[in-house]
């Protein structure tokens, strides 16, 4: 199930601080080990996965830190999921579908768009910064805007710390 494969990809994720990155993490006032994000991924199977597939086939750069999930739609991504993810450790989570009127599901992303926001207020509701989810619709000619937005909000979760910081202010 798609539970199982987020479960399985957030245990066996090997870690990711292997200095190439510049990013440290700070606790407490003292610098430490470097902190490399974990994001998960929720890819629709018809565009957005094909993008991240173009994305590696033209050898483009894109962050490791992304753990990707082929879901058929977008609009399959549930809140259970999204939550499921946070709570296995990921420290953001990415959520790509078609764009609007391109679903191949026909309304599969009219679904998603109206549901992140609403897990965008919950996540604030138990603490967690709701900048750590994001929507984003990349297409499987879209090889290029894949590669930013993974970069892009690999490095805003980067600057967000880990999320078990977040949550440790929290209690």
């Amino acid at each position: 199930t798609i539970f199982a494969e987020i479960d399985y990809l957030l245990e066996t994720q090997d870690d990711l601080s292997s200095g190439e990155l510049p990013s440290v993490r700070i606790s407490r006032g003292l610098m430490t080990e470097p902190f490399e994000p974990r994001v998960v991924a929720f890819l629709c199977n018809w565009c957005s996965y094909a993008g991240a597939d173009n994305a590696g086939v033209a050898r483009m750069e894109s962050p490791a830190n992304i753990l990707p999930i082929r879901v058929m739609c977008s609009g399959r991504v549930s809140p259970e999921m999204i939550l499921r993810a946070f709570r296995g450790g990921a420290d953001g989570v990415l959520v790509l579908g078609c764009h609007i009127g391109d679903c191949h599901y026909i309304n599969g992303n009219h679904r998603t768009v109206k549901r992140v926001p609403l897990v965008r207020n919950l996540l604030g509701y138990v603490g967690i910064n709701s900048d750590r989810l994001r929507l984003d619709w990349v297409s499987s000619a879209e090889a290029p805007k894949f590669a930013k937005v993974t970069a892009e909000f690999v490095e805003k979760v980067r600057e967000l710390g880990p999320i078990a910081e977040e949550m440790e202010e929290m209690s």
